[in-house]
């Protein structure tokens, strides 16, 4: 697959088994059923399915396996699988249950070996470094690294922590721009272009799409590998198949289907 195709992706972020969204990570509403929606998103066309459980980290709770076996078993794209996973074993359960890629972000953050012992073991194409950044000019990039669903504050430079996150081995970034996320006033350019000149491995953007001028401009105008997506497919604002023909038109070319399994021992 060319290195200049780019992927589409769709996030469902996960509350008490419901698929959830909000503005910062907050005001969260329910908008569905999170195995219901990413088959209906696969039908439509997106690339990959992102499923983040986003209280687990804070509220201690392991992530919801059933749930992510469930998606797993109705999807034929990769899926990437979020939210409570702290240790080598819930990467290993995370990928048992059907999840082809695992995010790490508050866990990572804590332990960074933890994205070398994962990528020893499983591969770095299994392990995906989330990172959540917000804006703040005391940080080299000018901009801060946060975790538990950017409630704490970290000392870490976005840029730096995913230069070191890559090095360590983690084969793909999911960045998320808190200040942008759920607003829909456009990607973070300046925070996706630093993070992807930074790494050689795949950035995906994520925070901010309101238009499908949005994602055109973020895959246009740096060198994110992905765009994710969600609240505008949620609230019925757009479509996948509206998306890629923005993406088409704009001369972002689009990847085809394909998933990339692991299986965990």
């Amino acid at each position: 697959m060319s290195a200049n195709l780019r992927r589409l992706v769709v996030c469902l972020d996960v509350d008490s088994g419901r698929v959830k969204k909000g503005v910062r990570f907050e005001g969260l509403r329910d908008v569905g059923d999170p195995v219901e929606l990413a088959a209906r998103y696969e039908a439509e066309g997106a690339d990959e399915i992102v499923f983040l459980d986003i209280t687990a980290t804070v509220q201690g709770r392991a992530a919801w396996l059933d749930v992510v076996r469930r998606t797993a078993e109705a999807l034929f794209i990769p899926l990437t699988v979020g939210g409570g996973v702290r240790t080598v074993e819930d990467v290993a359960g995370a990928l048992r249950a059907g999840a082809d890629k695992v995010a790490l972000n508050s866990a990572a953050v804590a332990d960074p070996t933890l994205l070398s012992r994962a990528a020893q073991r499983f591969g770095a194409q299994c392990v995906v470094l989330s990172i959540d950044a917000r804006r703040d000019a005391t940080r080299p990039s000018g901009y801060r690294v946060v975790t538990h669903g950017g409630r704490t504050d970290t000392e870490l430079d976005a840029v730096e922590w995913a230069r070191a996150g890559a090095r360590l081995g983690a084969g793909e970034i999911l960045l998320t721009s808190i200040d942008r996320d759920g607003a829909r006033d456009g990607y973070e350019l300046q925070l996706t272009r630093k993070v992807a000149d930074a790494v050689l491995v795949p950035v995906v953007a994520s925070g901010g799409a309101g238009l499908a001028e949005h994602v055109v401009r973020v895959l246009g105008e740096t060198r994110a590998d992905a765009a994710l997506v969600a609240g505008i497919l949620h609230d019925g604002v757009t479509t996948i198949a509206r998306l890629k023909d923005a993406m088409s038109r704009g001369g972002v070319a689009t990847r085809g289907r394909g998933a990339c399994s692991m299986q965990a021992s």
